[in-house]
């Protein structure tokens, strides 16, 4: 006999992650700065966004992460919504990167939870055609 599901329709497992979706995107956070208009250190509350993640919506949700992967990920039922819900993950990382919320140095570590590396290759076999303007090609 398996686990029980925390979510037994992917309705639910939808309305979670839009849930969690909205609790990254909302997270307030107080702020120390020197004003020298003022002469004083002032606090503020302010609205922070932080990057979506597997691993963080299964904290969010109770459940562990070999436990969404065992019971979500492998059913046909689900799959298209984990499928979703991985894809989403990673183009809010490629948006809060290219917005520079998230610094750059950091996007090598994050993207390559994705499949992205930073290493190019440089090792080029065979000759490199060269396309002459009537459409011909010569070989270097």
């Amino acid at each position: 006999m398996g686990r029980p599901r925390k979510f037994k329709t992917v309705k639910q497992l939808e309305e979670a992650w839009k849930a969690y979706k909205a609790d990254c995107d909302n997270q307030m956070v107080l702020t120390h700065d020197f004003s020298s208009k003022n002469s004083e250190f002032v606090s503020k509350e302010l609205r922070r966004s932080v990057t979506y993640t597997i691993e963080g919506f299964c904290v969010f949700s109770g459940i562990s992460r070999s436990t969404f992967y065992e019971i979500y990920a492998e059913d046909k039922r689900f799959s298209d919504m984990v499928t979703r819900m991985k894809e989403e993950c990673e183009v809010d990382a490629r948006k809060k990167f290219e917005l520079q919320m998230v610094p750059s140095q950091l996007a090598g570590l994050w993207m390559s939870h994705y499949g992205y590396t930073t290493k190019t290759d440089t090792n080029v076999d065979g000759a490199t055609p060269v396309v002459l303007s009537g459409g011909d090609q010569l070989e270097e």
